[in-house]
């Protein structure tokens, strides 16, 4: 369908009605019944018909062993779901107070901006988003909000966090749960865009020529930070997307401790090489496989792996000789990858999750560390001890001077900042009446606009 798949193209090798799965995906096959078709615990040991027996060269590891490749976990790393219905009218009210409270340019009232429900303490943000006006957001989901009718009530981002803790279909009953206090909803979750992802060990190179990539895509971008090679993009603006980086660094740079332990759970030594394999799938490319629903989606999990990884991407070995790219052979780490046997376990979850947005013990510490370090040294203060001593009093000093250019006394100035904090956190509710006087007060306006007609004021 040219124009709506943006140099994508979706048509299948095989003859089938147009708009239809890819025979593999629309019969779900396991990994046994496709190409390549193997676990990946099989494949990382042995030789398969896609190219992972090819001997040792400057461009393939040695794989005798099957020690340069190691899978770690795979699954759903995010997930995008939309909602049509109407919100509740008293809802509705709610959330514009809340916004015009997000809105105010006074900090304490901006920290009261929040909606308690079911177990979730929401930031309702200032701003919202095109054609949603209201946007509530924790550690565990992101809504978007609108009135209803042709527009969708609620377009949702489950985060990866939290399917790091739950499965898919688990996290979608939590949130339907949610959206049923907001609207009545009157159809199930659509995906509108689905992130597969494959963690894995490997400790070959990646910065391989670029003609390597054999895709249906447009653009190939690769990158690199501080001389260190991070990866690759694919396909950057389409309804399909690729990305093959340096997952170790970016969890180590983002504080993703979570994802450290899960691998350590799964094997992973420290030292190893960390990478992730991952494919987003937007909602029009779904719809070209006859993919909508969440259920329909997550029952095709093999087969949108093995369609990304087969026909939509390819690495391969490139061969000056052969001026036909697709018969290039396999790289045998895309042997691996796609191999990967969606119906199996994709490995461990993390056993307890809290919907909050807090930093990690380790950034805390460290920050700080760093401002007692360098407040001291900047007194020339060599005591820990002294320094921790000094660095408070001064602190209190400064922030008093600001309390007080501000007419607040110190304590309040920063019960205030805390509250700022705890709303961005999501770890308490800050004033735990306002929703029942908001209500309260929307009744008390209805009844005294019903008293002036009444009148004929």
């Amino acid at each position: 369908m040219p124009g709506v798949l943006q140099g994508m193209d979706m048509k299948p090798k095989h003859r089938q009605s147009p708009g239809k799965l890819p025979q593999s995906v629309a019969r779900n096959e396991p990994a046994s019944a496709r190409t390549p078709a193997r676990s990946a615990q099989r494949a990382a040991g042995g030789r398969d018909e896609a190219g992972l027996g090819t001997p040792p060269s400057n461009t393939v590891p040695n794989n005798s062993n099957g020690e340069y490749f190691r899978p770690l976990r795979w699954g759903v790393d995010s997930l995008y779901l939309s909602y049509t219905g109407e919100l509740l009218p008293e809802v509705l009210e709610r959330l514009s107070v809340l916004k015009a409270l997000a809105q105010s340019v006074e900090p304490g009232e901006q920290a009261r901006a929040q909606y308690p429900l079911a177990g979730h303490i929401f930031e309702v943000k200032d701003k919202g988003a095109s054609l949603f006006p209201y946007v509530l957001e924790d550690g565990a989901f992101r809504i978007q909000l609108s009135k209803g009718g042709k527009v969708p009530m609620a377009y949702v981002k489950v985060s990866s966090t939290y399917l790091s803790h739950v499965t898919p279909a688990v996290a979608e009953q939590a949130l339907y749960a949610v959206l049923q206090l907001l609207g009545t909803l009157l159809s199930p979750a659509q995906v509108s865009r689905i992130d597969l992802f494959v963690d894995f060990v490997w400790n070959g190179s990646m910065d391989w020529p670029r003609e390597a990539w054999v895709t249906r895509a447009v653009s190939i971008d690769n990158y690199s930070e501080n001389g260190i090679f991070t990866g690759w993009v694919i396909g950057k603006g389409g309804v399909m997307l690729g990305r093959l980086y340096y997952k170790l660094l970016q969890a180590t740079k983002i504080g993703a401790d979570y994802l450290l332990t899960l691998w350590q759970q799964a094997g992973w030594q420290a030292g190893e090489d960390v990478w992730r394999q991952e494919f987003q799938i937007k909602r029009d490319a779904l719809k070209q496989m006859g993919l909508s629903r969440l259920p329909e989606v997550i029952a095709n999990l093999n087969g949108l792996w093995s369609y990304a990884m087969t026909e939509w991407l390819k690495l391969t070995i490139p061969n000056a000789a052969d001026k036909t790219r697709s018969r290039w052979p396999i790289h045998p780490l895309w042997g691996y990858l796609s191999a990967v046997d969606w119906e199996t376990e994709g490995g461990p979850l993390t056993r307890t999750f809290e919907p909050t947005r807090v930093p990690s013990d380790d950034r805390l510490y460290s920050l700080f560390l760093a401002s007692l370090l360098g407040y001291s040294a900047k007194r020339g203060i060599l005591d820990l001890h002294q320094g921790y001593d000094a660095m408070i009093a001064d602190v209190v000093q400064f922030y008093m001077g600001k309390a007080y250019a501000l007419g607040l006394s110190f304590d309040d100035y920063i019960a205030e900042r805390l509250s700022i904090k705890t709303r961005l956190f999501n770890t308490l509710v800050n004033d735990s009446e306002l929703i029942a006087r908001i209500d309260a007060e929307i009744l008390e306006a209805k009844a005294e606009a019903y008293r002036r007609a009444s009148d004929g004021e």
